[in-house]
């Protein structure tokens, strides 16, 4: 064995103990996708509503599917949803290092200790003669060979002869192997339907079946966090606790987030990643509440949750064997909520990208058209397309000033603009409270409703029917000077229609 016994008690004795640990994951592919967020965010609800660590680990021994960029990709996205790790490869911590490229010398001694041990072979079966789960007629084929019988004093001298091989798990044979849910319960699986996977490939790099069990043992991990497809694995990742002697963790399998009754989500087929339903204007706290709702009940009727009140209601007991589908009008209802409880600053702050979008005119205040949306906006990539006639008057027809309900024709448009714009001319300030006033006294003194006269200024300073706000708050932003233009063309062309 290359490492002596001082090795492996160093690195026993260095694990943390005496705590709840969790770890997050993930492997650096590309795009944090729902399932993926779902699993971060349960892991650290879990650590914080234990009063534990929460870990991040990226795991990159496929090298052949490493995506430039996806580990700054997963620090970013872990930021923006208050996901702090306490200990990663950013933070250090007492375990590291927490990328497994840079813990490559552990596997192989721990793979050649699980050899001594028994619960693992040397295989120094060809590649293209090994069966590794080859599908036959319809059946999954174990591999199968003779080299967990090969006598010690062979496997020997093929190694000194440098032949090449890989590790496998030695599966027993007989009997069963159960484990422990924390979500769907005791499960047992027949040994004999489980197949001799490879633990150490034959260029010395683990398979993330045997990275995993590995990392999870020596930072001390007490709860891991996964999907229910590695359900299956878990009799093996029992196995291999057992033949090293380590305590296994607890598990929690979480079912998987549906697109709808019969498809997971997927990239390929345009379901969107986190960045994506940023991008779509979701804010990231409503899309952290909505994502811990798939697949977790906290009982009672709320919805709402900020992060740090899932911190203290989160329990595994809510989570749900049922596949959880996703919703994105419920997304969007849980994002119209948060707008709407965001202080006026705080949407003015978020939402001033979107209307400078459309409204660079710097003359026009962000702040004031702000607070015509936030109730009335549901995601933020909303607000372009409801306010761009306060950088252009739009085109529009002669008959928007035909409102029944507001008893308007283009006629009496035309006598209701020449009222306002000596009115507008003569007051005294272009406060918002001054024009109100002063229209709605001019409604009164012409015999009017105020409908009447506040529906062909609408029509005249917007040219467009539905706005966020009425008339005089669009009037009060576009100031005086822009609204007695825009009052003055309507004149225009309503004298010469």
């Amino acid at each position: 064995m290359t490492a002596d016994r001082s090795w492996f008690e160093a690195r026993e004795a260095a694990i943390p103990k005496g705590r709840v640990r969790t770890r997050f994951a993930p492997s650096p592919t590309g795009y944090m996708h729902v399932g993926n967020l779902r699993t971060a965010l349960y892991t650290y609800l879990i650590a914080k509503k234990m009063g534990g660590d929460f870990i991040l680990r990226i795991e990159d021994t496929d090298q052949s599917r490493l995506v430039e960029g996806a580990v700054d990709l997963i620090y970013a996205t872990l930021k923006k949803c208050g996901l702090q790790h306490d200990e990663g490869p950013d933070v250090g911590g007492p375990v590291g290092p927490y990328v497994q490229t840079e813990r490559m010398e552990l596997y192989g001694k721990y793979a050649e200790l699980l050899v001594e041990r028994g619960g693992a072979y040397y295989c120094f079966c060809e590649k293209e003669n090994a069966h590794e789960n080859a599908v036959s007629g319809g059946e999954i084929r174990k591999h199968e060979c003779g080299c967990p019988h090969l006598p010690a004093e062979e496997v020997s001298r093929r190694l000194a002869a440098g032949e090449p091989f890989v590790i496998r798990q030695r599966i027993p044979r007989e009997g069963s192997t159960t484990f422990t849910d924390l979500v769907f319960g005791t499960i047992e699986v027949p040994n004999d339907s489980l197949d001799d996977q490879i633990l150490l490939k034959s260029d010395g790099l683990p398979t993330y079946n045997f990275a995993n069990v590995v990392d999870d043992h020596l930072m001390g991990i007490t709860h891991v966090v996964r999907g229910s497809e590695y359900l299956s694995s878990a009799p093996k990742y029992n196995l291999l606790y057992q033949s090293f002697g380590w305590e296994v963790p607890a598990y929690i399998h979480c079912s998987p987030v549906m697109r709808d009754a019969h498809n997971k989500m997927s990239k390929r087929h345009g379901d969107p990643s986190y960045e994506d339903l940023l991008s779509m204007g979701y804010l990231s706290e409503a899309v952290v509440n909505y994502v811990a709702l798939l697949g977790w009940n906290p009982g009672g009727e709320r919805e709402i949750y900020s992060l740090s009140e899932l911190c203290e209601v989160f329990d595994i007991s809510g989570l749900s064997k049922s596949p959880a589908i996703f919703d994105i009008d419920k997304l969007t209802y849980f994002n119209s909520e948060y707008i709407r409880a965001m202080s006026p600053e705080a949407f003015a702050a978020v939402a001033e990208p979107y209307i400078r979008s459309a409204v660079p005119n710097e003359d026009i205040s962000a702040a004031k058209v702000a607070a015509l949306l936030q109730q009335r906006t549901e995601r933020l990539t909303d607000i372009p397309g409801k306010i761009g006639f306060f950088q252009t008057l739009p085109e529009y027809e002669l008959n928007l000033f035909s409102n029944k309900k507001s008893k308007c024709t283009p006629e009496v448009a035309l006598d209701m603009l020449l009222a306002v714009l000596p009115l507008f001319q003569t007051l005294p300030d272009w406060e918002q409270s001054t024009i109100h006033d002063a229209l709605i006294a001019e409604a009164e003194r012409l015999g009017v409703k105020n409908a009447t006269l506040m529906w062909p200024l609408r029509i005249a300073v917007s040219g467009q029917q539905v706005t966020p706000g009425g008339a005089v708050e669009i009037c009060h932003i576009l100031g005086r000077y822009e609204t007695l233009n825009r009052v003055s063309q309507a004149m225009s062309r309503l004298m010469t229609a």
